[in-house]
């Protein structure tokens, strides 16, 4: 069935190779590296016919998989051979990487040697191998292994150095959120999610150890807490995180096991953790955009922003980008409040407001020119953007605490100056326009 087996790095070089028949040759070798992984076009293909041999190939990493056959055989039934393989692997060894194949040649050949038999394969059970060949794999290390052994060895970090001394001690916290959002036609939120990051500026001195509370759901259940004056005070007891990654100085055993975010930081501005968030968010704005065609050579554009918080709040640096046909030729535009401009270079109107208090509204009205062409195409609609500043976070996130204690210099967290703006993040709002979401004024 299969006539050879050869395994590849991303270079072509051949890492493992095995042929179980003699009509395939070393010249079925090169010929894969030149015409698929050094083809000048990615090849999508999985299955690459050359000079009357075929060869089933798939990628994992870097590392290039490749059955080498010059019968008529089974696609499907070599498919799930190579998918068997990886399995294999990855069950012995980890990542399927450079690193573990060369560390782990002579296991893999042994287990080609029990999976196939002059090109066909026999046992592939990960179980039943195990019995067999009972040689363990060696796994190379990840980043954060190595980190941990590296730390308890050496006593050093890899992201901070020993030694730094400052005056003062600072540290300011930054949440920075974006929301995206899909309305229909009648302003009905159709789907909506914020992507946040947790952005910090350490200049403390020495080595401080750092812990950071939000108000996660998870985090307020196990404590119990949240009361109903909590929820009187933010407006929003928790949230609930759908996923998040972490800086690598974060601890994640910790933060599995008692959901708390201890890390040591490293000096000067770094990104502390990314989140998202798809439940009970609070929509700053509500965008209503009118499209009306005149004709084939212009179009009339009306778009009102409300603003859905509370008047004593106020919404600052506040830029609308309403995107215009690419066959615009002028653009003449009215706003009530602000300044606006047709960016020809950008292919958008850019309606910019220094600040508007909640509860308030505004509007853009522009009457576009197109110029006539015989693309039949519709135009896409690209979804509106806005940039604003608001006191408050859409996706309900506070922060707890955030606190710091240096055992060696002996200061605590009494004698940081924090700067904590979870009030003030920069958020980007994006209303995505397809057809339905840009209703048209009816004649």
């Amino acid at each position: 069935m299969i006539g050879g087996l050869f395994i590849y790095n991303h270079k072509g070089e051949v890492l493992i190779s095995r042929v179980y028949r003699d009509d395939i040759g070393r010249n079925a070798v090169d010929a894969f590296r030149v015409n698929v992984i050094h083809a000048r076009q990615q090849v999508r293909s999985p299955v690459t016919n050359i000079a009357r041999t075929s060869f089933f190939h798939v990628k994992r990493s870097n590392i290039w998989l490749a059955a080498v056959t010059k019968q008529n055989v089974n696609a499907a039934m070599v498919f799930e051979f190579l998918y068997k393989m990886c399995d294999v692997m990855t069950a012995y060894f980890g990542k399927i990487s450079e690193e573990n194949i060369k560390n782990n040649f002579v296991l893999i050949y042994e287990l080609l040697d029990e999976i196939l038999d002059f090109g066909y394969p026999q046992n592939s059970e990960t179980g039943a191998l195990k019995t067999f060949i009972t040689q363990q794999g060696i796994k190379s290390q990840t980043k954060e292994e190595q980190s941990q052994i590296t730390s308890q060895v050496t006593g050093q970090i890899g992201w901070r150095r020993e030694g730094i001394k400052y005056r003062r001690n600072e540290l300011f916290l930054d949440v920075l959120e974006s929301v995206n959002l899909l309305m229909s036609p009648q302003g009905q939120v159709l789907s909506a999610h914020v992507s946040g990051r947790v952005v910090m500026k350490s200049y403390l001195s020495g080595m401080p150890e750092c812990k950071f509370g939000m108000n996660d759901k998870i985090v307020i259940e196990k404590q119990g807490k949240g009361t109903a004056d909590e929820t009187g005070k933010s407006g929003k007891q928790s949230i609930a995180i759908d996923d998040c990654t972490f800086h690598q100085c974060v601890r994640l055993s910790k933060f599995d096991s008692e959901r708390s975010i201890s890390f040591i930081p490293p000096d000067g501005e770094f990104e502390l953790m990314r989140y998202r968030t798809t439940k009970d968010i609070i929509l700053p704005f509500r965008v209503i955009p009118l499209v009306r065609e005149v004709g084939r050579t212009k179009l009339e554009v009306k778009v009102v922003i409300k603003s859905n918080f509370k008047p004593s709040l106020l919404a600052q640096k506040i830029e609308v980008r309403i995107p215009t046909p690419l066959n615009t030729s002028g653009v003449q535009v009215i706003c009530m409040k602000g300044k606006a401009k047709y960016k020809a270079s950008e292919n958008a109107i850019v309606w910019k407001i220094k600040r508007m208090a909640g509860m308030k509204e505004s509007q853009i009205s522009a009457e576009i020119e197109l110029l006539p062409t015989n693309d039949k195409k519709k135009w896409a609609r690209p979804p509106i953007s806005m940039n604003f500043e608001v006191p408050f976070a859409p996706s309900g996130l506070k922060v707890r605490y955030l606190k710091v204690f240096e055992p060696k210099l002996n200061y605590s967290d009494h004698d940081v100056i924090k700067w904590v703006s979870h009030a003030l993040p920069l958020l980007s709002l994006q209303l995505h326009s397809e057809m339905s979401a840009w209703p048209l004024d009816a004649d």
